[in-house]
């Protein structure tokens, strides 16, 4: 009999995407690179994201750079992005590009590459803050972050995180997946060991019950991670973390009790599988 700790193993399994599959995306890069560092100017470039961080979503994360961009940051990130926007699409004549903050995303038939904007600080780098103006990010140093809890948990973190993501995009919340993968990472920073089903209901619920508010940077340099775009967008997923915290929390105690069919039954609810 399948239990609900193998259960949320196999989906880890099932969104994990294999080592090949974004590299039509990824080719694209050289390309990208080029055209704005010819026309605007480009420090660096450099991939970022969940892909980077090994915690992708099979058939919905994206191929993610940040570009550090020459000259004077701008008042306002839609200066930015109409001058990126403008030369990718000149660039790429058949493909369709869109701004989603803080990205412009590059729908390629071969998968959609997310270019983030943005320019390089004393310390990390300026990017659109998806809710408004700018914030400051340090990439680099999220991702040793996470890779450093991750390593502490035996590998745990990443796949807790990939699962939270799975539950985003199973049930349509709008919420941002840095968001979720670095309230992950704080929560099982602050724990001595893992266990699949108590730490997947207490990440939900500690988000839920923080009303998702903003969070500080974990590693102390950088803007707050916001949550949501809108605070539409805050009170659908708020409705949404409230379903998923009662089922999350059925599904532990009835593996608890020993009652394997019956959690199982709970994640499937809870992932819309």
């Amino acid at each position: 009999m399948t239990t609900a700790r193998q259960w949320l193993e196999e989906l880890n399994t099932l969104y994990t995407p294999s080592p090949v599959q974004f590299d039509g995306a990824r080719s694209h890069k050289t390309a990208i690179e080029s055209r704005l560092d010819y026309y605007i100017g480009v420090r660096e470039m450099f991939e970022i994201g969940s892909l980077r961080h090994g915690t992708g979503i099979w058939q919905h994360s994206d191929a993610d750079y940040l570009v550090s961009l020459e000259g004077i940051r701008p008042g306002s990130p839609w200066t930015m992005f109409s001058k990126v926007k403008e030369q990718l699409q000149e660039r790429f004549t058949g493909t369709t590009i869109v701004v989603r903050r803080p990205a412009v995303v590059c729908k390629f038939s071969d998968g959609d590459v997310e270019v983030v904007p943005g320019y390089a600080a004393p310390s990390g780098y300026w990017i659109a803050n998806p809710a408004d103006g700018w914030m400051l990010t340090h990439p680099k140093d999220h991702n040793r972050y996470v890779t450093d809890v991750n390593t502490k948990h035996g590998g745990a973190v990443k796949k807790l995180a990939r699962q939270v993501k799975v539950w985003k995009y199973r049930r349509n919340v709008p919420v941002s997946s840095c968001y979720l993968e670095m309230r992950t990472a704080k929560h099982m920073d602050g724990e001595s060991s893992y266990s699949p089903l108590w730490d997947l209901y207490l990440t939900l619920k500690k988000m839920r019950d923080a009303n998702l508010a903003a969070m500080n940077d974990p590693t102390g340099l950088g803007s707050r991670f916001s949550s949501c775009s809108s605070e539409s967008n805050r009170l659908d997923a708020m409705s949404k973390f409230d379903t998923a915290v009662i089922r999350a929390l059925k599904a532990k105690d009835f593996a608890n009790d020993g009652y394997e069919s019956l959690a199982i039954e709970q994640l499937k609810l809870l992932f819309n599988r």
